[in-house]
């Protein structure tokens, strides 16, 4: 039987004994860990205290030593940041031998991070070197540090328990060269047994490409997918602490809401659209060209089989699998009575000032003579990008409105009179659609509402869509 990569998400790492019990050792006997290698990412809350936090953008090192006139700020932040990875490994490891080797680990990596520091603070004091030059490169730095000491830690939890775990670095600590990351990863895998070794490998990978400039935050979910797709795996699976269900289980109820069970890579792609990712896009690209199955389990839920995604899955009957959306967005839209027969121009101009205001595309529609883009960002950008069109455009109206967008989605829902029961649904809960989109491929059906109706909308397509194909599917079964 050929290996399976698998990737444990930040949260799920906090939770290290259920990694161990759940994900590693569950029902397993001793020569049966292997042929399997972990990803992991960094304990929750760690990057964020790196670099900034993901939520609510408060600054962490990264931000701190980018805004800083002199030391103590960034200083005191990673001073901060290193005592709360010492506490996590104090808990992990307690007064046994592992705690010294975790520490020791620890403090030499985050003084070599120090001393970076300070010597390119005092470098840049010369006018020939520039700071801003070398902040992607520190931003990887710090982001590496979280995963190196996450899987060292990891590495020790699971020898204690009889496991040969070994540790995979690939955040090119001390290292000269940046190779491309195939090659980083390809060298990494001719160092281990798989047969009698688990490899545990960081998230961050240190190459050539530069993984943070193309993909931020989501850079440990292309390691996981080039790994597995360069390894030849049987599955890749990712470890989460909630499954991939018909709905957020917060808005439409832990008790309503229901596992996917299968679905297939275009699902995916609608909801990482929707900033709901599964896997990043481009990393389910390399698993989906390779014909390499990805399951979604649940950490607590060692016993469940999750969801599994492939490539040509369609469900059994056509239907909706889940209803999901997107907060906080503004719908920006640009009126010009000249637009008519020249849509295409607009559109691309339109298109140029989003990317050149890095806001995000969620949605779209159009008419003769009105584009309106449906864009996720914050309000300074959305602003800018108003006064760009009003530039580019003298004669146009550009009005903005803050909305959200509710999906349905499934692998097959080409089920006729979909969208009038819909909508059907939405008016009966009192929810003034905006807008509705619906594509010829029938994976996914949107609607515009205001932002304070977002929580009413999902949970009445949810019981519209989901749950009343389900009890039917029950009653047929029974």
């Amino acid at each position: 039987m050929s290996h399976t990569v698998e990737k444990i998400g930040g949260t799920s790492m906090s939770q290290y004994q259920a990694v161990r019990d759940n994900i590693v050792l569950h029902k397993r006997k001793p020569g049966e860990y292997y042929q399997r290698m972990l990803v992991v990412s960094a304990f929750g809350g760690i990057t964020d205290g790196l670099l900034e936090c993901k939520r609510t953008g408060a600054p962490g090192v990264y931000a701190t030593f980018a805004d800083a006139e002199d030391d103590s700020a960034w200083e005191q932040t990673l001073d901060n940041v290193s005592n709360r990875m010492a506490q996590i490994n104090k808990e992990m490891f307690g007064l046994s031998p592992e705690r010294a080797l975790a520490d020791s680990f620890l403090n030499d990596r985050i003084a070599g991070i120090r001393d970076c520091l300070h010597h390119l603070r005092q470098v840049c004091a010369f006018g020939q070197f520039q700071l801003e030059e070398q902040l992607l490169t520190i931003r990887e730095l710090l982001a590496a540090m979280g995963e190196a000491h996450s899987a060292h830690n990891m590495v020790l939890y699971l020898r204690q328990s009889g496991v040969n775990a070994v540790l995979m670095d690939l955040t090119g600590w001390r290292t000269d060269d940046a190779l491309p990351l195939d090659q980083v990863l390809e060298q990494a895998l001719e160092r281990f047994d798989l047969s009698t070794q688990l490899p545990v490998v960081t998230g961050y990978a240190h190459c050539k490409e530069g993984l943070m400039s193309r993909f931020d935050r989501g850079y440990s979910e292309m390691t996981f997918s080039r790994l597995a797709v360069l390894s030849g795996a049987r599955e890749a699976i990712i470890h989460k602490e909630y499954h991939l269900s018909s709905a957020d289980p917060r808005l439409a109820g832990e008790d309503q809401v229901i596992p996917i069970g299968r679905t297939n890579y275009d699902v995916t792609d609608q909801l990482s659209n929707l900033g709901m990712e599964a896997i990043h896009p481009q990393a389910a690209k390399g698993l989906r060209q390779q014909d390499i199955p990805l399951r979604i389990r649940n950490t607590f839920e060692p016993d469940h089989e999750g969801t599994l995604i492939t490539t040509d899955y369609r469900s059994p009957s056509p239907c909706v699998e889940m209803v999901a959306g997107r907060r906080n967005l503004f719908a920006v839209e640009l009126f010009d009575q000249d637009m008519v027969g020249r849509v295409s121009h607009y559109a691309e101009c339109f298109t140029d000032e989003l990317d050149r205001m890095k806001l995000n595309l969620v949605a779209k529609d159009m008419n003769a003579n009105t584009l309106t883009y449906y864009v996720s960002g914050n309000r300074k950008k959305v602003r800018r990008l108003v006064s760009a069109l009003q530039h580019r455009f003298d004669n146009a109206d550009v009005n903005t409105h803050k909305v959200s967008l509710v999906s349905a989605v499934g692998s097959d829902m080409s089920i006729p009179g979909l969208l009038a029961r819909s909508v059907g649904a939405l008016n009966k809960a009192k929810v003034p659609v905006r807008a509705v989109h619906q594509s010829l491929r029938a994976v996914e059906m949107q609607f515009i509402v205001d932002d304070e109706y977002y929580q009413q909308a999902v949970v009445s397509l949810h019981d519209e869509l989901v749950q009343t194909h389900a009890e039917t599917v029950a009653l047929a079964v029974a």
